[in-house]
């Protein structure tokens, strides 16, 4: 095996390492944690709460950050920036004695976050291959894995070392440091990095335009622009999509223990629920991960709205052992499943050259998925219950569903302001060789 046939395994290893690591230590670790520092430091839960509420924003609204690091300093730069600035996040919690700390290290870990973590991990990879459905899988695979493994990580911690939970995010610090500097060494230089991403273009435009070339997956040979991309209408279903799927996640991680046990389902099995939640993710991000570069990602889109409209209105009802499974397998796929085939439509509908930016741009509706918390608790204070949310974050994501059904490529070029999408010359200079 060639070094250019290896070296883009090497980065899903070294991608996947960290999306593990920053998932389990951060937004699963931290709600097994703060119990303890919330106890310790003598905070409300509204302020414990808001740490958890910033964590998310933060982790939206530095998207604009990545692309900027990388397109003037490069991949490598913008890891160890991350590195840094989760590294001091950790630090912050670790030396938390004010509920104001607590906020900035919170802070801090949602913008490291999003500079170690997807924006990246998909410029990356999506840069170095040619089918990315595999790839992705992994990757994504890998993060659902570390939300699994970050409430035993913090068990076993504080376990060595006598419940301190400070010591946790010492560990995490010093684990961060190590994994992200690992990572940024064997990502290489721009210039090896830009080297890999033409070979990879042209192969994809030589498979596209042959004869007889896969043609079951659309993947547009024209790379829009962000400016054109914004204007057609897919990319609002792709962005509404990926803000309902988030709105929900954050929605279920953060009441959906507390709805159930308020329905008469024991404390242990509401939270046996979320794992098997965690762990039906990782088997929907694998399940798309073999069969997204077969079968049109789309299709992949319509199964895990469809699985997470099913699994939240099991959710707002349940009090039994099979609508609570319905709850945990629907809402699990669907996560599972949304996030890795909106980064392939992305891909296939607006190409790679410009994904840096509007990937990024997807992301940054997080900032706002993160209100999903926020409005659950508004509406149990003002119902009595958390029912409504779960049903109403059902139909919303029925309405995404509906237009995801009716989507089509978008094929036609932009023509407010006359401009056209780049298209590179490469299809037409193979065209010409095989006249």
């Amino acid at each position: 095996m060639t070094r250019n046939e290896w070296r883009p395994w090497l980065l899903v290893a070294a991608f996947s390492a960290v999306l593990f690591l920053i998932t389990a230590a951060t937004y699963n670790a931290l709600g097994v944690v703060l119990p303890s520092m919330v106890k310790e430091g003598g905070w409300s839960w509204t302020e414990g709460g808001f740490g958890y509420t910033l964590l998310g924003a933060a982790t939206g609204l530095s998207s604009f950050a990545p692309p900027m690091l990388i397109k003037r300093f490069g991949v490598r730069v913008t890891l160890l920036c991350g590195t840094a600035v989760m590294t001091a996040g950790f630090f912050s919690l670790a030396e938390t004695h004010s509920v104001v700390l607590y906020f900035v290290g919170a802070t801090l870990c949602g913008i490291g976050y999003q500079m170690m973590a997807l924006i990246p991990g998909t410029h990356v990879l999506a840069a170095v291959f040619k089918h990315r459905a595999l790839p992705f899988g992994i990757y994504f695979t890998c993060g659902a894995m570390g939300g699994v493994a970050g409430p035993f990580m913090v068990f076993g911690v504080m376990h060595a070392f006598h419940d301190h939970w400070r010591m946790f995010w010492l560990v995490q610090a010093f684990a961060a440091m190590a994994v992200g500097g690992l990572c940024a060494i064997a990502v290489g230089s721009p210039a090896s990095l830009g080297q890999a991403s033409e070979r990879t273009d042209a192969a994809l435009a030589e498979e596209t335009v042959a004869p007889g070339g896969r043609q079951r997956v659309h993947r547009t040979l024209v790379d829009w622009t962000p400016r054109q991309a914004f204007r057609t209408p897919q990319f609002y279903v792709l962005l509404a999509a990926y803000f309902g799927h988030l709105l929900i996640a954050a929605t279920v991680g953060s009441v959906s223990v507390a709805h159930l046990t308020q329905r008469g389902i024991a404390p242990v099995v509401a939270g046996t629920m979320l794992s098997i939640e965690a762990l039906m993710q990782m088997a929907g991000r694998t399940l798309g991960g073999l069969v997204g570069d077969l079968i049109d990602p789309r299709y992949l889109l319509m199964i895990a709205l469809a699985a997470l409209m099913v699994g939240s209105s099991a959710l707002g009802i349940a009090n039994d052992y099979p609508t609570m499974l319905v709850y945990a397998v629907g809402c699990g796929l669907g996560f599972g499943l949304t996030l890795l085939a909106i980064t392939i439509l992305l891909l296939n509908y607006y190409g790679r050259r410009h994904n840096l930016e509007i990937f990024s741009t997807t992301c940054l509706i997080g900032a706002v998925s993160a209100l999903g918390p926020t409005i659950g608790g508004s509406v149990r204070d003002l119902t009595g219950s958390f029912v409504w949310t779960f049903q109403v974050f059902a139909a919303i994501i029925g309405v995404i569903l509906v237009a995801v059904v009716f989507m089509r490529p978008p094929r036609q070029h932009p023509s407010q302001g006359g401009a056209t999408p780049e298209t590179s010359d490469l299809p037409a200079r193979l065209a010409a060789n095989s006249v």
